[in-house]
This record gives structure tokens, C-alpha cells and sequence, in this order.
């Protein structure tokens, strides 16, 4: 199995890319931290200062009666103590209110705080807003150091107003904020970092689960199928198109399989019938010959007048007659063997008894076999059942028996033919063998007897009519019963043999 590369993961890009982004807002927090919040706290402390301006401004009168002072006094004091304000309200003569006595001492009296106002503390980078009589100033404690926000302005009573607002703790507020950003920011990427695994498994492991099946599809396996969970999102419309996929891939897969094998068939079907058609063209052509030959030359000779007399002509008639007799049966044999090689050809099996069929055979050639002095010897009397399709079975012993006649000879003073049937212990099977005295089968022949027409003694087989195919035929019959058969040279002869299945 190929090792993932880490880095080509989606899950490892998602959990990192997740990272980057937590990382990135945090530090866009300390940046606008750092750069926004003095500003807006600024503009804050401003709009309060302007806010308390316009509230006194409407509500203080510029006379204020003995009985009503501390009532006023109360009110600036919670509007200072609320917002962090030192406030002084003063005229060209006295003080009229003040929050803080320090407010004044500070400057060392009235004149000293116009003076300075006006002269000693502010240039003109520190206005920070002025519109009409109204002026909003960063001021510099020169005996303190301290940063403050000075607003100062008319009232519509004729009367100055005084607001300070010290600024030296936004600093501090900045430096606190920020490090508490970081030790949160730090928590987030922990915290996060838990939750992104868990985030990026649940969205990548179906992703990685649809890629399995994608594999195994390329595979051509499509068993497997994605697990649909209804949630309705993309993942889950992507694994119902997968499993559609699938499924018409592979019953379109299997209909090629099917058109497939069966193209094969009809390919391989006329490739036979090809190869049936040009080989019997050549056997038939090649064995044709002579009979046709033959055929020509005497029926030449009784169309010339050749024998006047009508013994000769009347054997003339019969060599024709003969020879194309021979020419009907070995055309017929041949078609059969071609069927059988080339054909699926099915047998009729049934069971029936072999005893019978041989004794059948035998009697069919009684005649011959008195007229050449030849005895047979079959000894079994009682029914021997076994299960095949007769006809061919009785081709295979006629074969045999007809093979034996014609190659038969005297041993002793005796021709023997005889047959015999064993039952074999390993398989169950019976062997059913056909002896014949006489001479051997050479060594180099033993196997091309069972090639079509190939005749260990051409002029002998002709003469007692012998086509070269029986043994052929024989061969293709127990080839296609998946049964063995074959020839065995024996102390006086030859034993032919065959097996076939006994019925039960």
C-alpha cells in the first residue's frame, strides 16, 4: 500500500488552514488593539466631555441661590465621579464650582489657569476639536507628567467651564488588553485545535470514505456503497451520485461482460465452423482421390466397350458401386467426427445394457467372421448395465471390433477375437477391451493410429475397406466423455480398450 504523503492530506491542510485563520484574527485584534482603541477612546472621552458640556450648559443657571448650591453640586460631582472628570466652573471673579481644589492650586489662581490655558501648556498639534467657543485639548501636566483631555468653553451663562480628563491609564488599558488577548488567543488555538480535529475528521472522513470506494470502483468492485446519513449537504448528494455511479457501471459492466462472452461464443463458433469447413474440404478432398479415380477409370471403361463381356462389365459395376459405397461412408463418418470436434455436441445418456449392445455387434458381422474363420469370445452372459448415450458407445465398440476383424491373424492356428469387461477399483468405471491375435502395432504408431486416416497398412486397409477414421471417431467420442481409452500390444496381439461409467 502507497504511504500517504502527510502534507497532501485535507484533513492536515484543513486542520492547518483552520490554524492560520485563528492566528491571523488574533493578531488582527492586537493590531487594531494597538491601533484603533486609543483613538476610539479618544473620540470617547470627547464626545463625553462635549455631551457634559451641553448638559451643563443647559441646566446650570449662571445664578445659583444659596439653598440650591449643594443640590447643583451633588449633580456635577456624580456626573465627574461617574465619568471620571474634574470639572470647573468659573467666572471672571470666583470659582463657582469646582470637583477637585487641586483642579486650581495647580495653576496657582484664576489668572495663572487663563494664562496658562491660553499660553504656557498647548500647541497647536494637541487641538483635538474646536468649533466656535468650544476648544478640546491634549494637555501636559508640567509638574506631574500627566496626559490629559482639557475641554474648555463658555457657557451661555457667561461663565468658563473647565473639564480634564486624565489619559495616562488607555496605555496601561492597551497593555492589559493585549495580553489578555494573548493568553486567550493562546487558549483559542489549544481549544481550537481540539475542536478542528474533530471538525476536519467528521468532514474528511466521508470525503475519505467516498475515496476508497472510488478506488474500489476503478477496481471494478462496486459492492461497496456509501452510507447515506440524510443530513442533505454536498458530502452526502456527492455519495448518493457515487452509489448511482456505481450502480450503472456495473450493470453496464456486466451487460459488456454478457455481450462480451457471448461475442466470444459466436466468434469461437464460426472460428470452428471455419476451421470444421477447410478441414473437411482437405480430408475429403485428400481421401476422395483414388475412389473417385478409380470410380472414373471403370466407368470410363464401360462407356468405351472396353469387356465385351458381361461378367467383366458386371465387375466393372461393382468396383463403382463399392467405391462409392465407400465414398458415402466416409463422408459420413467424417461429418460425424467434425460434430464432435468442433461442435458441442450432447450426448443422450441413459443407462443400458453394454452385454447386450456388444452381443448386438457381434451378431451383425456373423457372416464375415464365419467366412474368415474367425472366433470370438464373450463370456459374459448377465445383464451389465451402464450409463451412456448408446449410439455412440456402440460406434465406439463397432470401431474397435471392426479394427480387430480386419488386423486379425492366426496365432496357433487360430484367429481370436475377444471381449472382455472389468470393473476398475480406483474410479468405479468399467474397462471394456477388444483382443485380437496377430501382429504387434509399431512402437511409433501406437499413437498416430488415433490421427484421422493415418493407416498402418495402407493397401490392406483398402482392401477390406477400412477408411482410417473409426479410431479418429473413437477418440473424440471418449474425449468428449472425459474418459480414458487406448492400445496395448499383448504377448499374441493387440488389446483395444475404453472406459465408461457403470449405472447404479
Amino acid at each position: 500500500m502507497i504511504k500517504k504523503d502527510l502534507f497532501k492530506s485535507v484533513r492536515v491542510k484543513l486542520f492547518l488552514t483552520l490554524c492560520v485563520v485563528i492566528l491571523m484574527i488574533i493578531f488582527f485584534f492586537i493590531i487594531i488593539n494597538n491601533a484603533v482603541l486609543e483613538t476610539i477612546y479618544y473620540y470617547s472621552k470627547k464626545e463625553n466631555s462635549l455631551n457634559v458640556y451641553n448638559y451643563i450648559n443647559e441646566n446650570i443657571p449662571k445664578t445659583i441661590k444659596d439653598e440650591e448650591k449643594e443640590k447643583y453640586n451633588l449633580e456635577l460631582e456624580k456626573i465627574s465621579v461617574n465619568n471620571n472628570f474634574e470639572i470647573l466652573i468659573m467666572n471672571q471673579e470666583e470659582i463657582v464650582y469646582a470637583t477637585n481644589k487641586n483642579f486650581v492650586s495647580e495653576f496657582g489662581s484664576i489668572n495663572d489657569i487663563t494664562y496658562d490655558v491660553k499660553y504656557s501648556i498647548f500647541n497647536r498639534s494637541d487641538i483635538m476639536y474646536s468649533k466656535g467657543n468650544i476648544n478640546i485639548r491634549k494637555i501636559v501636566d508640567k509638574k506631574t507628567d500627566i496626559n490629559y483631555i482639557l475641554l474648555k468653553a463658555k457657557l451661555q451663562n457667561e461663565n468658563d467651564v473647565y473639564i480634564r480628563i486624565p489619559i495616562t491609564p488607555i496605555k496601561d488599558s492597551v497593555d492589559i488588553s493585549n495580553r489578555f488577548i494573548y493568553v486567550m488567543g493562546f487558549a483559542a488555538i489549544i481549544l481550537g485545535a481540539v475542536a478542528i480535529t474533530f471538525i476536519t475528521q467528521k468532514f474528511t472522513k466521508p470525503i475519505e470514505e467516498l475515496n476508497d470506494i472510488a478506488n474500489e470502483m476503478s477496481n471494478l468492485n462496486f459492492k461497496r456503497k456509501y452510507r447515506i446519513n440524510d443530513s442533505g449537504d454536498e458530502i452526502d448528494e456527492l455519495g448518493k451520485s457515487i452509489n448511482t455511479l456505481s450502480d450503472k457501471l456495473e450493470d453496464t459492466i456486466n451487460k459488456l461482460k454478457i455481450n462480451n462472452s457471448e461475442l466470444e461464443k459466436d466468434i469461437e463458433t464460426k472460428s470452428k465452423i471455419d476451421d470444421m469447413r477447410k478441414q473437411f474440404i482437405s480430408d475429403v478432398s485428400h481421401e476422395l482421390k483414388t475412389p473417385i479415380a478409380l470410380i472414373q477409370g471403370y466407368a470410363e471403361g464401360l462407356v468405351e466397350n472396353v469387356n465385351t463381356d458381361e461378367e467383366n462389365r458386371k465387375f466393372y459395376a461393382e468396383v463403382i458401386l463399392d467405391e462409392a459405397d465407400k465414398m458415402d461412408k466416409l463422408v459420413k463418418r467424417l461429418l460425424e467426427l467434425m460434430k464432435l470436434e468442433y461442435e458441442d455436441r450432447e450426448f443422450n445418456d441413459k443407462k443400458f445394457d453394454i452385454v447386450e449392445l456388444i452381443n448386438s455387434v457381434i451378431k451383425n458381422s456373423r457372416v464375415l467372421l464365419d467366412e474368415e474363420k474367425i472366433d470370438v469370445e464373450f463370456n459374459e452372459e448377465s445383464p451389465i448395465y451402464v450409463y451412456a448415450d448408446d449410439f455412440y458407445i456402440e460406434q465406439v465398440v463397432t470401431n474397435y471390433f471392426t479394427n480387430a476383424v480386419k488386423n486379425v491373424d492366426k496365432v496357433d492356428g487360430i484367429k481370436m477375437i475377444k471381449f472382455s469387461i472389468k470393473k476398475s477399483k480406483e474410479d468405479g468405471k468399467l474397462k471394456i477391451s477388444v483382443f485380437n491375435t496377430g501382429k504387434k502395432i509399431e512402437e511409433e504408431d501406437l499413437n498416430r493410429i488415433w490421427t484421422r486416416f493415418y493407416k498402418v497398412d495402407e493397401s490392406r486397409n483398402r482392401s477390406k475397406g477400412g477408411t482410417g477414421i473409426g479410431l479418429a471417431l473413437v477418440k473424440a467420442i471418449m474425449t468428449k466423455y472425459n474418459s480414458s481409452y487406448g492400445v496395448k500390444n499383448k504377448k499374441n496381439g493387440v488389446e483395444f480398450y475404453f472406459d465408461i461409467l457403470e449405472a447404479k
